[in-house]
This record gives C-alpha cells, sequence and structure tokens, in this order.
C-alpha cells in the first residue's frame, strides 16, 4: 500500500507515520507533502498512491480544496482526514467530497488503523 500524508506540520507527518506503523496495516510505503499543492502535484504527477491521509486546515491548498481537486481530476484514490476540525459539519463536507473517513485529532493508533483498514481487515 502507498500512502501519501499531507500536513504543513512535519511534526504531525511524523505522528501519522508512527501511528501506522504502530497500527499494524501491513507493509506499506509513505510518501510526504508540506500542504495540498505539493500533495496534488504528487497525485496527478503519477504517484499511484493508495491512499491520501490529510489534514483539514493548511496553508496554499486545504485538505477538502485537495479532495476536491483530486475528484475533478477523475482520480478516485481513496482519501481519509486526520483533523483537529471535530464538528458534524466538517465531517459532513468530508464525507460528500468523497472523503472514506474524518478522524480527529488526537487519535490514537487503534483509531487510525480502525480508519484506514475499514472493515478491510
Amino acid at each position: 500500500m502507498r500512502i501519501l500524508v499531507v500536513d504543513d506540520s512535519k511534526a504531525m507527518r511524523m505522528i501519522v507515520a508512527r501511528s501506522l506503523r504502530q497500527a499494524e496495516i501491513g507493509a506499506f510505503e509513505m510518501a510526504e507533502a508540506p500542504d495540498g499543492e505539493a500533495a496534488l502535484a504528487l497525485i496527478v504527477g503519477g504517484g499511484a498512491f493508495d491512499l491520501v491521509i490529510a489534514d483539514w486546515n493548511m496553508p496554499k491548498m486545504t485538505g477538502i480544496e485537495l479532495l476536491t481537486a483530486v475528484r475533478n481530476a477523475g482520480l478516485e484514490v481513496d482519501f481519509g482526514f486526520v483533523s483537529s476540525e471535530t464538528t458534524q459539519e466538517f465531517q459532513k463536507r468530508a464525507k460528500d467530497a468523497g472523503a472514506r473517513f474524518f478522524v480527529t485529532k488526537p487519535f490514537t493508533p487503534e483509531a487510525l488503523r480502525d480508519a484506514v483498514l475499514g472493515g478491510r481487515a
């Protein structure tokens, strides 16, 4: 599995990576992007990612803008959010835009595993 983690915080990208390893989701390769623009360039450029995990609030291009751009490009990569936005409104917007999951910060490796695997274990 190839996973792209998108967050403007390097520390948070490291936390997500560590949590994915602790969650024992199986073998995966991980790439990182510091914002939605950089992530979109990787995805559209043929990154062949199985999953994108993005923050909601980022400079240049937000997570929801990234998801919308990916869908508008006709790409069907799985997409999920790990965000401090906790309202139902944000979660509904994410789902309506095509996100498969929404995990709120702070999170446990188990919560991330359950979201990523989503019944695929």
